[in-house]
């Protein structure tokens, strides 16, 4: 099997190309491109990306996740988040290539009570949420049986920035901070979720959308206190806030609790609970959290 991984310097796409290298993947099969080696923008590119390579599965971990900047960056960000996405999946489906699509909660209003299930409808308030919906659409309609949507949510990994690792920076520098408890999520491991994306290339499972996240939930808080556990410090220097006291350019969703019961019911791995993989994550990579945040 042939794998083709695009955004491969982030944080997912450098976690698929460790969870293939353990499975034993060899080097010759598997094209792992950053944005500068392959632009997801570029018709031309992305056809001679397949020519030279001729993958067997396509892995699009490329995205504009700068949610605050897509306010007022729309093209750039509609550019890599939809534009991308469809070019993939046009040249995916002439080659009959299995296309794994990675998207977000933020295609929903982020108002609901209970987790969101596959089919529920589609609101997005943002910016990114709207072109990361656009890009799931333009998957659906061009690759309608050789590709799978996957959203995810919260992800944090040793590569890149993110909200573990500000919390590192930030336990060490402040003796108290302030962090929202009115949004609701499913922190997420970036190593769970790409071994969960390679299980699902490798499944007969295609032409369909999945939820894909660490199980259970928190809120920004909570999670930001459980990092502050694991690093010895006392929890309760993590003081409650809202959202309204803390405003951003884009809106948050409020809830972002993604149902994993269709995950199951395709007979994939259950995922593990978010306060486990968090614990894995400290014993795996605590030091890449560590000196990222020195």
């Amino acid at each position: 099997m042939r794998w083709l991984i695009t955004g491969a310097h982030g944080q997912l796409g450098s976690d698929v190309q460790l969870v293939l290298a353990a499975a034993g993947v060899a080097p010759s099969d598997l094209r792992a491109c950053s944005s500068a080696q392959l632009d997801v923008t570029d018709r031309s590119a992305i056809s001679a990306a397949f020519d030279s390579f001729a993958p067997d599965v396509v892995i699009n971990a490329a995205a504009y996740t700068a949610v605050d900047q897509a306010e007022t960056d729309h093209d750039r960000a509609f550019a890599v988040n939809a534009t991308g996405p469809a070019l993939l999946a046009a040249e995916a489906d002439r080659r009959a290539v299995k296309l794994i699509h990675v998207s977000t909660d933020y295609v929903f209003n982020g108002a609901g009570t209970r987790p969101y299930r596959e089919t529920d409808p589609t609101d997005p308030q943002s910016v990114y949420g709207r072109t990361k919906l656009a890009g799931e659409l333009a998957v659906r309609e061009l690759a309608p049986e050789t590709s799978l949507v996957v959203r995810t949510a919260w992800v944090y990994g040793a590569v890149g920035s993110n909200f573990v690792k500000t919390m590192v920076r930030l336990e060490r520098t402040q003796e108290t901070l302030s962090v929202v408890d009115d949004q609701i999520g499913s922190p997420t491991w970036s190593f769970d979720l790409a071994t969960a994306l390679v299980e699902l290339a490798q499944s007969p499972v295609t032409g369909t959308v999945l939820h894909c996240t660490n199980d259970g939930q928190t809120s920004w808080r909570g999670f930001a206190q459980a990092i502050f556990e694991r690093l010895g410090a006392d929890p309760e220097r993590v003081q409650p806030t809202t959202t309204e006291q803390f405003p951003r350019p884009a809106p948050r969703p409020a809830y972002s609790v993604l149902d994993g019961q269709g995950w199951r019911s395709a007979g994939l791995t259950p995922m593990p609970s978010w306060s486990d993989a968090l614990h894995r994550a400290f014993a795996a990579v605590g030091d890449q959290f560590r000196s990222a945040s020195s």
